[in-house]
């Protein structure tokens, strides 16, 4: 699971909103889609330029996720570098793409359980559940008894940045 910070709570947070607000969504386009809109949230590259970095390999987020080598300067894998500098994994990314990370699923009602990764509004609810789920981590790691004596170390723990 990423590295919960309010660097990232605030990236998920800022996602949804924009594909809430109607944000060109189009799950068969690699900038449009769901990573692709996450990676345009804190690259701010359009849409235009993440897709054109995809087509310089084959496949999808997921297959661009397991084929991802840091040395390989390719400019997918520089946006990949972006996304884990921040604290996301490659697992995260793979199940954004679907929808699917068990923890993020589990902290909807049953009832909402079952999403499509190619419905907006499904990816708004996931992404939101997500920041929901980070949110509450980030808050556990802060020792409210302690706070006047480890000011320092919450803050750079709330920080992460």
């Amino acid at each position: 699971m990423a590295r919960s910070s309010i660097k990232l709570i605030r990236i998920l947070r800022e996602t949804a909103e924009r594909l809430k607000n109607g944000a060109a969504y189009q799950w068969g386009h690699m900038g449009s889609c769901n990573c692709g809109h996450l990676a345009q949230s804190f690259t701010r590259y359009s849409k235009g330029d993440i897709h054109k970095a995809a087509m310089t390999r084959h496949g999808d987020w997921a297959e661009q996720l397991r084929d991802y080598c840091p040395q390989s300067g390719l400019p997918l894998d520089l946006v990949i570098d972006q996304m884990l500098e921040l604290g996301f994994t490659r697992a995260d990314l793979t199940h954004l793409e679907r929808l699917t990370d068990p923890e993020v699923l589990h902290t909807l009602p049953p009832s909402r359980q079952a999403l499509k990764h190619h419905v907006r509004d499904d990816v708004v609810l996931y992404l939101q559940a997500w920041a929901k789920l980070l949110e509450k981590e980030l808050l556990q790691k802060i020792a409210l008894d302690n706070l006047e004596a480890d000011t320092h170390q919450n803050k750079a723990a709330i920080l992460d940045a």
